[in-house]
């Protein structure tokens, strides 16, 4: 464990295809030993890809560790909307299109988006999942945009070097991958290795 308190980070599943990633990502940030709280979000679409894809809802999310807890998305008065409260980071994975264009023209229409927010003023690290194919000009737009404004683009490319055996592998490698991202490196089998 280091020297420096529990880290407190945000995960927030949007309305995006590729749940399973961000349930990889709230896994290993729950068994962290840094990580002393994660703060879940889960969009109203977030909530039904969740479902469809995972077969889980917030509530099976919240059994996996006791470091979780849950916000509701409308609740714009929550801590993590203030840059005065303590927050180390945030990943939107998956991040929708939808998120990703609200972020990136700055409107905070819930606590998501404000929370992703708050992380760029207080220059917070934010990692942006996109997923999304093809990319129009109006994406590839945003996302230098929130690239400029100091957020990490991170669309979901999963590796295949390794050799995955299935989805969960590629869920667990890219969860891996946005570990570094917000300054919690793991050791993992599946890095190159030369």
């Amino acid at each position: 464990m280091s020297d420096r308190s529990p880290r407190r980070i945000i995960l927030a599943i949007t309305g995006a295809t590729g749940a399973g990633f961000g349930v990889a990502l709230a896994r290993r940030l729950g068994a962290n030993p840094e990580v002393g709280q994660v703060t879940l979000l889960v969009s109203p679409t977030g909530r039904r890809c969740l479902l469809d894809e995972c077969g889980l809802r917030v509530e099976d999310l919240l059994a996996l560790d006791p470091k979780l807890r849950h916000l509701d998305e409308r609740n714009l008065g929550a801590d993590i909307a203030s840059g005065s409260h303590r927050q180390d980071g945030m990943a939107i994975l998956p991040c929708s299109a939808g998120t990703l264009g609200r972020l990136a023209a700055g409107v905070s229409d819930g606590l998501v988006t404000r929370a992703a927010d708050v992380c760029l003023k207080e220059r917070r690290p934010l990692v942006v999942c996109l997923r999304e194919t093809p990319l129009n000009r109006i994406h590839l737009e945003n996302m230098l945009r929130l690239h400029d404004a100091g957020a990490v683009m991170m669309p979901i490319m999963p590796g295949f070097y390794f050799q995955p055996a299935g989805l969960e592998d590629l869920f667990q490698a890219f969860a891996t991958r946005v570990m570094d991202q917000l300054g919690l490196p793991e050791p993992d089998r599946r890095r190159w290795q030369g």
